[in-house]
């Protein structure tokens, strides 16, 4: 599983992200190449959170498939507690 090193690497991009924005608000509109450096930036960042959200995603259908492969070996065992195999 991803675990921690997902949570840091999560962490570590919302941290750029807010960076990002604090950085955009001190960026004059007159400056192109800041604002498109900037742009950029936001997008990679951007990326990177989507992929982590997919990730997370993935990890929780994940789980729902074991819960219910789970729920329904103890409700098979259940039905056949007590009754005598041949």
């Amino acid at each position: 599983m991803r675990g921690e090193k997902a949570s840091a690497a999560g962490e570590a991009l919302l941290r750029r992200l807010r960076r990002l924005v604090a950085r955009a608000a001190t960026v004059k509109e007159t400056d192109h190449k800041q604002l498109l450096a900037l742009l950029d930036d936001i997008e990679m960042t951007r990326r990177g959170l989507l992929k982590e959200c997919a990730g997370i995603e993935s990890e929780m259908r994940q789980a729902t498939v074991r819960t219910t492969a789970i729920g329904a070996y103890l409700r098979n065992s259940q039905a056949h507690r007590g009754k005598r195999h041949s």
